[in-house]
């Protein structure tokens, strides 16, 4: 099983081949192979985010050896929109949408980042979990996957509906988005849990209409969120996730692995308050 030394090193690597697949210098192919024979070497899953990102870095570069062109790099906007700071950063064919949250439960302090990944058509592909400051220290950094739907990446980009998986124990910090979450149906809170990316984005979009430009600080990598209105990728991507179809689909049709019914959503509210 591959060690947390083993994922660092991995990380890294793939950090370094994703930003040169668009800054150079050029990626030769023997340094996916390595890469690829390391991971299999070190027993990482062939389901992971690590071969999944190595194989799309291989799928782009095949594409612009067809003809292909380049998409827009990564890009990362920050800032207030809808009365809470939001990040949104942009990332070749996708956008994830992240709002932080925190609170204090049982005498203890807590803060965690709810990010919902949308790809090109508006669809989730996964809700995931931060946290930054945990009720349980012990925990600190480290990330949880509470909704992921199973293949995103084969699947068509547009879906109806689609099987997730979902994280069997959820954890205690969701009571910084609803204090009275875990008193509603577990397959209520997943439904909720995908939704409101939908209802956050659609905030945002709203802001983005009205809000004034901001100039924009040249020592920092975060670029304000006014600017995300010239981004070719976020815009179309956020559009979509508040079209009637695409919020219709995931509020109706979600098809949960664990339970097996879909949600109502009884009891929580629209949106974290």
């Amino acid at each position: 099983m591959a060690t947390k030394e083993h994922k660092r090193y991995a990380k890294g690597l793939i950090e370094k081949l994703e930003s040169r697949v668009h800054c150079g210098p050029r990626i030769e192919h023997g340094e996916l192979l390595s890469i690829r024979n390391f991971l299999h070497q070190n027993d990482f899953s062939p389901a992971s985010d690590y071969f999944r990102r190595l194989g799309e870095i291989q799928d782009r570069l095949a594409g612009r050896e067809n003809g292909q062109p380049a998409p827009q790099g990564k890009r990362n906007y920050g800032g207030q929109a809808g009365g809470r700071h939001m990040q949104l950063q942009s990332i070749y064919d996708h956008a994830i949408l992240s709002v932080c949250y925190g609170g204090e439960f049982n005498t203890r302090r807590g803060r965690v980042k709810v990010s919902h990944r949308f790809n090109q058509e508006g669809r989730v592909d996964f809700v995931e979990l931060k946290f930054l400051c945990s009720l349980s220290p012990a925990l600190n950094g480290a990330l949880r996957k509470l909704v992921f739907i199973k293949d995103y990446q084969k699947i068509r980009k547009d879906w109806d509906a689609a099987e997730a998986y979902i994280l069997p124990v959820l954890p205690q910090e969701l009571v910084f988005l609803y204090k009275d979450i875990f008193r509603c149906e577990k397959a209520d809170i997943f439904g909720w849990l995908v939704n409101i990316g939908h209802l956050i984005a659609g905030e945002l979009l709203s802001e983005l209409d009205s809000r004034l430009e901001q100039p924009v600080n040249g020592d920092s990598e975060q670029l304000p969120l006014h600017v995300v209105r010239e981004d070719s990728v976020a815009v179309p991507i956020l559009q979509r996730t508040i079209g009637p179809r695409s919020i219709r689909s995931e509020i109706v049709c979600l098809v949960l692995v664990k339970p097996s019914t879909t949600a109502d959503q009884q009891g929580l509210p629209g949106r974290p308050p």
